[in-house]
């Protein structure tokens, strides 16, 4: 597989990364020249971007075969049969770890330009570079990065040594690499444009990350005195702000809610997912289906998110969280301007449906049959702006391939069209 240039191969590589969406990853780019790709899959994938820096050790008297690396945090990698074969000396060793390590601190502060180091503390981290060799770099920057913290070490490249690739598995929890050729000698070969990436151009990238950087805050949501776990977050300057209410048995956690609303952010619609009930209460099946409850929760839920970000709030719902949804726009004091319903059961708000005032999309899987009759039900009892879109061959959790992208593009167009300030 040949690349047009380190751009290209970030974009392509973004779209292999998808399913990590969910994760709510951090991306961190291995200077210089991995940057620019590390660019191309945050941007992708709505994620943070930081550099993750380490330095090569290089043989004296052959500087561009690496004997190790060394990254942040004092980790150490060392190939002690290059080091025997190119005949590296011990004290060759120590003075190149020191010239290195100065250079390590020097553009470590020059890349962040003063930022704070991100933090990776129990996330998910995908580490990106333009291609591997030797693979001493990027093991290096994935035991850092582990040593960090981070719960989940991905690594991403568009091309890669074959065996290294295959050693490299061992270090991290997923190798994602695009093409492993059986001849491989240099990352160079496999692009069109591999032109050096300058300093300038990593501070560069850097900063524009930093100016669109969404960020995630853990909150505590007053709904009527109840206190419930929730995620906020909110892209720079955002139009709008999205509450979800999760479906029976599901959770702010639930993978399928966090894709979209992934999706929303990227379209510069901030998000609130947030758990309907409490740890004891969802011990309680009945409390799952209690719609008035999970309604009024929504309800004084819009109300606390309003006070704090002062933005038109639509609400998203799932299978029951759809009926608690429509039920708290149809009060009469309701704060919520739009509502999109995804494989929901909005007949069980009753006769609340004919209440509503917000625009409503219904969103149903085409394999989906008796939803898809109850939604055409409820839409008979909605008297508001409303719209029935089907899913091609989707099933009820819209798990085949496309169709929950197909769920975010529809809802990040209705909520852009019918929340605008």
């Amino acid at each position: 597989m040949l690349f047009t240039d380190r751009t290209d191969a970030g974009r392509r590589l973004a779209a292999a990364l998808r399913h990590l969406e969910p994760r709510d990853p951090v991306v961190l780019g291995l200077p210089r020249g991995g940057v620019p790709v590390a660019y191309e899959v945050a941007r992708e994938l709505g994620a943070p971007l930081d550099v993750i820096v380490v330095r090569k050790l290089g043989v004296p008297s052959h500087p561009e075969l690496g004997f190790g690396a060394i990254g942040e945090d004092g980790v150490r990698v060392i190939s002690e049969e290059i080091v025997r074969h190119a005949g590296v000396r011990a004290d060759d060793v120590v003075s190149v770890e020191r010239t290195e390590e100065a250079e390590l601190l020097r553009r470590a502060h020059v890349y962040r330009e003063g930022r704070p180091r991100l933090p990776l503390e129990g996330r998910a981290v995908v580490v990106v570079d333009d291609g591997v060799a030797t693979g001493a770099t990027a093991r290096a920057a994935c035991q850092v990065v582990r040593a960090q913290g981070a719960s989940y070490v991905a690594l991403a490249v568009p091309v890669a040594s074959p065996d290294v690739a295959a050693r490299l598995a061992d270090d991290v929890d997923e190798v994602v690499c695009l093409s492993t050729p059986s001849l491989f000698s240099a990352v160079g070969e496999w692009y069109r444009d591999f032109s050096q990436t300058s300093d300038e151009e990593v501070v560069s990238l850097l900063g524009r990350a930093a100016q669109g950087t969404v960020t995630t805050e853990e909150v505590e949501v007053d709904a009527g005195g109840v206190p419930l776990a929730g995620d906020l977050t909110l892209p720079p300057d955002a139009g709008a702000v999205v509450v979800f209410a999760h479906g029976s048995g599901s959770s702010r956690n639930s993978p399928r809610n966090r894709s979209v609303a992934v999706a929303l952010n990227r379209a510069g619609l901030g998000t609130l997912l947030f758990d309907l009930l409490t740890p004891g209460e969802e011990v309680y099946r009945a409390n799952v289906f209690d719609i008035g409850l999970l309604a009024g929760r929504l309800a004084d839920t819009t109300r606390w998110l309003r006070n704090r970000v002062a933005l038109p709030v639509g609400a998203f719902g799932a299978s029951t969280g759809a009926a608690a949804a429509l039920r708290a726009a149809a009060a009469s004091d309701s704060v919520i301007g739009a509502v999109v319903s995804r494989g929901g059961r909005p007949d069980l708000a009753g006769a609340d449906l004919s209440l509503v005032r917000a625009p409503t999309l219904l969103v149903v899987g085409g394999a989906d049959t008796t939803v898809i009759d109850l939604n055409r039900q409820a839409q008979l009892a909605l008297h508001c702006e409303n719209r029935l879109e089907v899913v091609p061959d989707a099933t009820h959790l819209f798990e085949e391939p496309g169709a929950l992208d197909r769920v975010a593009d529809l809802a990040r167009d209705w909520f852009t069209a019918h929340l605008s300030p």
